[in-house]
């Protein structure tokens, strides 16, 4: 796995223990954004997974809390796309906030998610309640070192093939849904707790 920045972090202990984790995962096939196995609940996590959880998100928390400022992120380069994206009876994605340097730099670092994902409040505001890593099949597959499909400190991406609602080239993506509950699961795609009623698409 190409994990880039994060070398540079690697004095975490906690964050050294999860890219062990990530490695010792055996290289299955990433799952299909329709996969029903990925969008309804596994039932209990073991005591490890919980842990292994809690702490992907609480990296994410602190990874991404100036971003609870719609208007930092986009001071950081990451701009709303693709509208408010909804999932029928499965639930909410959001609106995407892309960082587009960040999704072609070929690397992921879960402290630089290439996306932010904000749901739609009243007077066009918005509240940041995920982080999404993305990378475009091409390039991870491109890169020899890759075995199987992208694992982030333990969690499997799911594939979004090609032609997709996004009109982008296939690709990996991995949500985490660390500012807001999602009781599909915390790397769900969909969250049936996130609204788009609110979304006034000329903000």
């Amino acid at each position: 796995m190409t994990l880039g920045r994060v070398s540079r972090h690697l004095g975490y202990s906690l964050l050294g223990a999860l890219i062990v984790v990530a490695f010792a995962q055996p290289r299955t096939a990433a799952q299909s954004h329709d996969s029903h196995v990925m969008s309804a609940p596994h039932g209990p996590e073991t005591p490890e997974q919980k842990a292994r959880t809690n702490a992907f998100v609480q990296l994410v928390r602190d990874a991404t809390r100036r971003f609870l400022d719609p208007e930092v992120a986009k001071a950081e380069g990451y701009l709303p796309q693709f509208g408010c994206v909804t999932g029928s009876s499965e639930g909410v994605m959001g609106v995407h906030f892309v960082n587009a340097p960040l999704v072609f730099d070929k690397e992921l670092d879960p402290y630089h998610p290439e996306l932010l994902v904000y749901e739609p409040l009243p007077n066009n505001r918005f509240q940041l309640v995920a982080a999404d890593y993305l990378i475009p099949s091409a390039d991870w597959n491109g890169n020899p070192k890759n075995a199987g499909p992208p694992i982030l400190l333990g969690q499997l991406f799911h594939l979004f093939e090609a032609p997709n609602r996004f009109g982008l080239p296939e690709f990996f993506t991995l949500h985490v849904w660390a500012w807001k509950d999602n009781p599909q699961g915390t790397f769900a795609n969909w969250n049936p707790n996130v609204s788009c009623d609110a979304y006034n698409p000329q903000s």
